[in-house]
């Protein structure tokens, strides 16, 4: 069933650069928070781009549909978007992915590979 998927979540924010350091800064104890104190929260980064000046990378996964709907509910979530709004934007998107198979990059043998197993 789809809903018992885990989703992910890319999405990145672009800022001044001399801003970028101040508002991740902002965000990690809020970063730390949710990883910590919200049930199914699985990846939660909120970091600067190296290649690209300006830009703030998020990177999110949760366990379910429902884990995720119950952050967009949560203290968290409202804080760190006060965080990332102190500072003027000039752009930004976020999507969300659900996923339907995993399996490790690497192979026995230890060869990268983009194919999933049947089954």
């Amino acid at each position: 069933m789809a809903a018992d998927q885990p989703i992910i979540i890319i999405g990145h924010i672009d800022v001044d650069p001399a801003d970028v350091d101040s508002v991740v800064a902002a965000t990690v104890d809020l970063q730390r928070s949710t990883r910590d104190d919200e049930p199914g929260c699985l990846t939660y980064t909120i970091s600067a781009d190296p290649a690209h000046p300006g830009r703030i990378q998020i990177v999110e996964m949760w366990a379910d549909a429902a884990t995720l709907e119950a952050h967009f509910q949560h203290p968290n979530f409202t804080a760190t978007g006060a965080a990332m709004r102190a500072v003027p934007r000039h752009g930004g998107s976020a999507v969300k992915y659900r996923i339907d198979a995993t399996a490790p990059v690497r192979g026995p043998d230890g060869a990268a590979s983009a194919q999933f197993p049947e089954g």
